[in-house]
């Protein structure tokens, strides 16, 4: 099918948080309701490598690490599983999928590049100042390096 190669390529990051459930779901329902999209959806989930999941150092880590690894694998099975239900929830039938090791930051940007992204999302964790400079904004990293728009899905936050 030439057409489906045409199409620009939107990547939607996902983890197992529930931003990034919600950032997948609020792009579905804005740029994906009708009978034919504008994009081909690629969605990506960066799965740390078990030597950076670990950050151990000594005799016994790599004992330890098949264990991770085996655990990471397990939640990148789950997300893709839910990104899968939350697709088939709202009719998109067609994305593609992939689990790339690494880095989260890295991942995105290099998923952009292999396919040619016109768009990557990414949900927003809403960490504070000091949480961000710890552990680093993927978002803020992606739209600095991505070769291409990046839109940052933020979940409102419900006032009670």
């Amino acid at each position: 099918m030439a057409a489906a190669a045409e199409k620009p390529v939107m990547v939607v990051a996902v983890d197992d948080s529930e931003h990034s459930f919600y950032a997948l779901g609020w792009t579905l329902d804005h740029f994906f309701t009708g009978p034919v999209s504008t994009f081909r959806l690629v969605l990506v989930h960066a799965k740390p490598s078990p030597a950076n999941a670990v950050s151990l150092a000594g005799p016994g880590a790599a004992d330890i690490l098949p264990h991770v690894d085996s655990d990471l694998k397990k939640i990148a099975a789950r997300v893709i599983e839910r990104a899968k239900e939350i697709c088939a929830s709202k009719s998109v039938d067609d994305p593609m999928f992939e689990i790339m090791e690494g880095d989260a930051r890295n991942v995105l940007c290099e998923t952009v590049e292999k396919h040619h992204a016109s768009i990557l999302v990414v949900g927003s964790h809403g960490y504070g100042a000091i949480k961000r400079a710890v552990l680093g904004s993927v978002s803020d990293y992606c739209a600095h390096h991505a070769h291409c728009t990046v839109m940052i899905v933020k979940k409102p936050k419900h006032k009670t």
